[in-house]
Formats: structure tokens, C-alpha cells, sequence
């Protein structure tokens, strides 16, 4: 006999949309340390300091994932991974501006970039704005 029910589908979605936010920042913050020169490379010329941008981008990033693995500051740690988000998508669009300054990307790559972060918003949101599990809403 089965103790233990499993869980309902919203919940696996859930645990999916966690553990693909978790290793996209993980991955993400980690790649800010290892490839630190090419991270800095994105960064549009007009943001001062970008060594300094992107380590501190890295340290946010690796907090945020590391947030989401304690449930008491998970949804503060997805509305801050949002934000995070939003607050490089200039460096996206700098690379889609200066294709000619990434020839090691293909430009379809650049184009799928803002789609794809758009889709890693709608989750983190919706994640976010989910009931915590057991508060009967």
C-alpha cells in the first residue's frame, strides 16, 4: 500500500519549473566566474565597470538559485532572479545590435536570446505567484 500519494500535476510542473530555473542561474552564475572575459564582452559599452558588473551579476545569480532550495526565501529569491532578468536584457539586445562583434554566435542564436528570456520570465513569474504549497489557496 502507497503511503504516499503522488503528487498532483500542478506540483510536478512546479518542481520541473524549479529545477529549470535553479540550473539555469546555477549554470549561468557559475559560467560568470569560468568564462569572465566572455561574459564581459556582452556587456554594452556604455555600463561602467563590467568586470565588476559581471561578477556581481554572477554572485546574484548563484544566490538566487541557492534561494530556491529553501522554501522560506523562495519567492523572494524568484522575484529577485525576475529582476535580475530584466536588468541584462541589455546585454541581450547589445548583441543583437553588434552581431558582427560575436561571430562565434550564430545570429539565429542572438534572435532566440529575448524569446527565451521572455519564456524565463513567464515562469519565474509564474512560479512566483503561485500558493505555497500548504496554504490552502
Amino acid at each position: 500500500m502507497n503511503r504516499h500519494p503522488a503528487p498532483s500535476s500542478p506540483r510536478k510542473a512546479e518542481r520541473a519549473g524549479l529545477a529549470l530555473v535553479f540550473l539555469w542561474f546555477l549554470l549561468g552564475g557559475l559560467a560568470h566566474f569560468v568564462f569572465t572575459g566572455a561574459e564581459m564582452s556582452i556587456v554594452p559599452p556604455w555600463m561602467p565597470w563590467p568586470r565588476e558588473a559581471v561578477l556581481i551579476s554572477g554572485v546574484a545569480e548563484l544566490l538566487g538559485a541557492v534561494g530556491l532550495l529553501w522554501r522560506p526565501v523562495r519567492r523572494a529569491a524568484l522575484w529577485g532572479l525576475f529582476v535580475l532578468t530584466i536588468a541584462v536584457t541589455p546585454a541581450h539586445i547589445y548583441m543583437l545590435q553588434q552581431p558582427a562583434l560575436f561571430p562565434s554566435v550564430p545570429y539565429w542564436a542572438l534572435l532566440l536570446r529575448l524569446p527565451i528570456q521572455a519564456a524565463l520570465l513567464a515562469l519565474i513569474a509564474w512560479l512566483a505567484l503561485r500558493p505555497a504549497a500548504g496554504s490552502g489557496r
